[in-house]
């Protein structure tokens, strides 16, 4: 599969931004998908998955209650709404995808063991 990320940009604090992550083929029921970020000296984390069948979310104690991962079938996107932003967000924000049943449920916090991904997107949040 072929991810790419958009919807990165300049924000204020307490802003909102929506990235998409849209993939060559259809998701749904088929590949766990997340969202990871990498600041400037920090090593990439995930901030967010979303399963195969679509059930079971995860989201990191940072952004929990501020971001929201959804998936479009529609569009074959996969969404990550991001509200209340603070600069500690600031970061290449990008999506990544394993095929169904190649993650163990310990694993899909792993970014390393994701095998595809999309380049980045840039986000900032600054006054």
């Amino acid at each position: 599969v072929q991810l790419q990320a958009s919807g990165g940009g300049l924000v204020q604090p307490g802003g909102s931004l929506r990235l998409s992550c849209a993939a060559s083929e259809r998701t749904s029921g088929n590949y766990d998908m997340a969202w990871a970020r990498q600041a400037p000296g920090k090593e990439r984390e995930i901030v967010a998955t979303l399963s195969w069948i679509g059930t079971i979310t995860y989201y990191a104690d940072s952004v929990k209650g501020r971001f929201t991962i959804s998936r479009d079938n529609t569009k074959n996107t996969v969404d990550l709404q991001m509200n209340s932003l603070k600069p500690e967000d600031t970061a290449v924000y990008s999506c990544a995808a394993a095929q169904r049943g190649y993650l163990r449920l310990r694993e899909i916090t792993r970014a390393t063991r994701y095998p595809y991904w999309g380049d980045g997107t840039q986000v900032t949040v600054s006054s």
